[in-house]
């Protein structure tokens, strides 16, 4: 990763990203400030100080350190990372360059963040309780006031409990970002892989799903009768080799008949600990790891948890490990009721030594699009890493793995706060815009993207694909979205200028007449988002862009289309010349649906300078 990065060493010593999460563990050493030079005098923020956190934790690396939490929060009112969330975020967006890094010798090599020359400030709204919107937004504004480039925001709502976007207080502070030149990286959540089940939704937020990386790691469980499982999880455990252990059911160890049901998902009250003590526990997964018995399995010699899950999550020194290959666990289940003393023991994990194959895959558990508010913008934006990421701990030298779109939010942070440090004048969306339309379609085997099934991906999985922040240093065309689309995007939602200048503050923007949900399409975005073609239409429904040219200022680029069958799209101009006099132009596609399929058909459509500049833009269109 290092080789790919390294241009960043000498382009991001002004960049500041604020990372609004759960505070810092400011002693890592991946927020050294050994070789980064004097703080930007731009930088206006400060450190908050607590019985726990001096103004001497802050240095040239971490130049920011805030908290906001309410009163009943009292043990945690300081800057410090209480939970290690903040402090791991924190490091895939910005950390220093530290080699040897490893999670108990797991993963071992030089670890560093998306822009590892970048500072770092912090601004802690979440706790043990969990995160205030209320404070993420004061967090944000204060961001902005600071003096930060680029704000990472590693929590998620549960969209089907959501308010609209004027009552989510994340997306007005995101709001005010924008229109201050600040860029808002939020992680899309991790509530997959349902559809309608992606947070952040609005134009003005870039919202990042989760995908796999090329490294995989093996948990082996042996069972008493000589034969292996391979398992999911990263796990350093301390179970003996040579010595295996008793193996029970969580059904079949209830502490009363009446809790057989959630015994079976080792649910909390339902497991006899006397019956649980010592032995390795099977449980299947009930979807809610926060209601497990943990005082009972705590008294356990391990868990076996079977699951849908492909992720593989990281207990320490606990052996805790997940199948879910339904075969291997049916295995695992004939073998216990074969014999009157099963017994098992749990490996420690080992990394598999060659590079994964297929990789990237969507996270089974990354949100899904559509956006529950409205289907005329594509959610997620895109997609980046966000399973097994090592990344700093709650300790001096300490790294650990850790999975979600939590993961993959600051990488995208990191890659924009790079692409700002070599386009300095670039706005919020044009950045965005770099990133998306340059994003990758492919795989490390050159076939499209795949999801956790094995299917190919779509783009209410993975936004406009994997994220490829080298290409986006140079995207050719960008699309701008203005204040004013935005402005636009909330009046075509439903909202009148009262409304949103309650919370926007813009005397100059007013709502177009004819605001209506169908516009929303054609707010000047990256992508191309329709909900509701009609197969009998009598015309086709047209879409409108405008580009920017970033690259050579003399260039001609030509369309092309990617579309699904039936489904008939169409580029007006498909060719566009820029000259010196000209550096914007506008296009029209048309979408007639009467061949199509009903549902949700997908395509892509792609700028070509027959040089070195691909643009190319998805969408989604929800043919009924």
């Amino acid at each position: 990763m290092e080789s790919k990065w390294g241009l960043e060493k000498t382009v991001t010593s002004n960049m500041i990203i604020g990372v609004i999460d759960s505070g810092i563990w400011p002693e890592a050493e991946s927020f050294s400030d050994k070789g980064i030079g004097p703080i930007p005098s731009k930088w206006k923020g400060g450190c908050m100080t607590a019985s726990d956190f001096t103004s001497s934790n802050c240095n040239r690396k971490l130049i920011g350190a805030k908290y906001y939490l309410p009163p009943s929060a009292n043990k945690e009112r300081s800057p410090r990372d209480s939970t290690g969330h903040g402090t791991h975020v924190a490091s895939i967006a910005a950390g220093s360059v530290v080699p040897k890094a490893s999670e108990m010798g797991l993963g071992s090599g030089s670890a560093r963040g998306g822009a590892p020359s970048a500072r770092i400030a912090s601004y802690k709204v979440c706790h043990g309780g969990g995160c205030s919107n209320a404070d993420a937004l004061k967090a944000i504004d204060d961001a902005i006031n600071d003096g930060v480039d680029i704000i990472s925001i590693s929590t998620a709502y549960n969209s089907k409990l959501a308010n609209t976007y004027l009552k989510d207080q994340t997306a007005i502070g995101a709001f005010h970002a924008e229109q201050n030149g600040v860029l808002v990286v939020l992680s899309a959540g991790n509530i997959g892989p349902d559809p309608y089940t992606v947070s952040h939704t609005a134009p003005w937020m870039f919202s990042v799903g989760a995908s796999s990386i090329d490294r995989d790691f093996r948990s082996i469980i042996h069972l008493g009768n000589g034969k292996t499982l391979n398992a999911i999880g990263i796990n350093h455990s301390q179970l003996s080799r040579s010595v295996i252990y008793p193996v029970v059911i969580g059904k079949e160890v209830a502490i009363n008949p009446s809790v057989v049901s959630t015994a079976e998902k080792c649910y909390r009250g339902s497991l006899d600990i006397k019956k649980v003590a010592g032995s390795i526990v099977v449980c299947l997964d009930g979807g809610d790891a926060t209601r497990l018995d943990f005082e009972p399995l705590r008294a356990s010699k391990g868990i076996i948890m079977y699951t849908e899950k492909t992720v593989p999550i990281s207990t320490q020194t606990f052996p805790w490990v997940l199948l879910n290959n339904i075969a291997e666990y049916d295995i695992l289940i004939n073998y216990i009721h074969s014999t009157a003393n099963p017994k098992a023991t749990i490996y420690p994990t080992e990394e598999v030594p060659k590079l994964y194959k297929p990789a990237p895959v969507v996270a089974n558990f990354s949100a899904r699009g559509p956006g529950q508010f409205t289907e005329n913008i594509l959610k997620p934006d895109i997609m980046a890493p966000g399973v097994a990421i090592l990344a700093a701990a709650m300790n001096t030298s300490t790294f650990k793995f850790d999975s979600g779109t939590s993961m993959a939010c600051p990488h995208v942070s990191g890659a924009a706060a790079f692409i700002k440090s070599v386009h300095p004048t670039w706005t919020p969306s044009m950045i965005k815009s770099a990133l998306m339309t340059t994003a990758s379609a492919y795989d490390n085997t050159g076939k499209p993207l795949k999801n956790e099934r094995n299917l190919m991906a779509t783009p209410h999985e993975i936004g406009s694909g994997e994220l490829n922040h080298m290409k986006a240093l140079d995207p050719g065309l960008v699309f701008e979205t203005t204040t004013q689309d935005n402005f636009n995007f909330l009046c075509y939602y439903g909202y009148t200028e009262d409304n949103i200048k309650s919370v926007i503050k813009d005397a100059n923007l007013q709502c177009p007449k004819n605001s209506k949900p169908e516009l929303i399409t054609d707010i000047n975005y990256p992508s191309i988002s329709i909900g509701n073609l009609k197969r009998q239409q009598s015309t086709p429904t047209v879409v409108k862009r405008t580009v920017t040219n970033v690259g050579p200022s003399t260039s001609t680029y030509t369309a092309r289309v990617n579309s699904p069958k039936g489904l008939v799209v169409k580029v007006n101009p498909d060719k566009i010349v820029f000259s010196n006099n000209l550096n914007k132009a506008s296009f029209q596609v048309s979408f007639d649906g009467k061949g199509a399929a009903v549902g949700y058909n997908f395509g892509d459509i792609t700028w070509s300078d027959g040089l070195n500049h691909s643009v190319r833009v998805v969408y989604a269109v929800k043919v009924v």
